[in-house]
């Protein structure tokens, strides 16, 4: 499966992996693409599952429609779920990163069933932003998601820094720049991944109306093991690595290991080599108390 058509959009996917294993669908973020799971798929190969990697909305070429509406959550979360139909896969293992971590929570609220086990990375669950943007000072670390609102110039800025090689010196590998910037280096390439954060603004301006707020801080249905992983450490200009912080709703929160809830086969066949430790901010997040939240630079 090379495409998946919703809508007349045309989606590109990256589908490898065994063909009769089980499904993992891998949700990239801003303002990166479905490449940038190259080097998690093949470790999921080798432990017998299917990756389905999709280039979201705004992201395929095939997939940019220009109305502000179109990239509601909504949209994105059927996309994910056309792709997941197109693979005749009933469930499914969801990981998303970013951006790709809020569509993963939205289609595990919203289609509990189809959702074997949920990996979320850096995205924290919606009713917590919430929370922290009321509450804990989020809102000045998200100043750029108000940038977003103009028209036009977020994007001509943002291109002029990805073909400049602004990810590198955020700590995107060089080859890793270089390709996204091929593909979202243009103006017009990024109205549709901008467009993103306008649907999502203008969306929250309309939940703010008195009498709405439960619709926003629900949380998930879904009975499947939920992770979510927080990098706690970021390089900046040099490459190294960083203290990963990782709470499970079914297993002890940990520190030092790449494994995600430990029920899962996917969590199985990423298991790393070092026993996990808790840790007082993994324990923490597990009781709901997370760590602030401080959205890196794009990518």
């Amino acid at each position: 499966m090379d495409t998946v058509t919703r809508d007349g959009l045309v989606l590109d996917v990256l589908d490898d992996g065994p063909a009769d294993g089980e499904v993992v669908v891998l949700l990239h973020g801003f303002p990166q693409d479905a490449t940038t799971w190259g080097r998690v798929a093949p470790h999921l190969h080798r432990a017998g599952l299917r990756t389905l990697a999709p280039h979201q909305r705004g992201y395929s070429r095939g997939a940019r429609p220009r109305r502000v509406s179109a990239y509601s959550l909504r949209e994105l979360v059927d996309d994910v779920v056309a792709v997941i139909d197109e693979a005749g896969a009933e469930r499914v293992h969801l990981v998303g990163h970013d951006w790709g971590g809020g569509v993963a929570w939205a289609l595990a609220q919203r289609h509990p069933d189809r959702v074997s086990s949920l990996v979320v990375l850096s995205t924290p669950h919606p009713a917590a932003l919430f929370w922290a943007i009321r509450h804990a000072g989020q809102l000045r670390h998200s100043w750029y998601m108000l940038v977003f609102q103009l028209p036009a110039l977020p994007e001509v800025l943002l291109a002029r820094l990805l073909r400049s090689g602004a990810m590198e010196r955020w700590g995107v590998p060089a080859q890793d720049s270089r390709r996204y910037a091929d593909r979202l280096g243009r103006a017009s390439a990024l109205r549709g991944p901008i467009n993103w954060y306008r649907a999502a603004f203008r969306q929250a301006l309309r939940r703010v109306v008195p009498g709405s707020r439960r619709s926003l801080s629900r949380r998930p249905t879904s009975g499947a093991p939920r992770t979510r992983s927080w990098v706690e450490q970021r390089p900046s200009g040099q490459r190294g690595t960083s203290r990963v912080t990782i709470a499970s709703s079914r297993s002890t929160p940990t520190t030092g290991c790449r494994s995600a809830s430990p029920s899962s086969r996917l969590a199985r066949s990423c298991d790393g080599s070092r026993p996990c430790r808790p840790t007082p901010e993994s324990r923490a997040a597990a009781h709901g108390h997370h760590p602030p939240l401080s959205p890196s630079p794009p990518g």
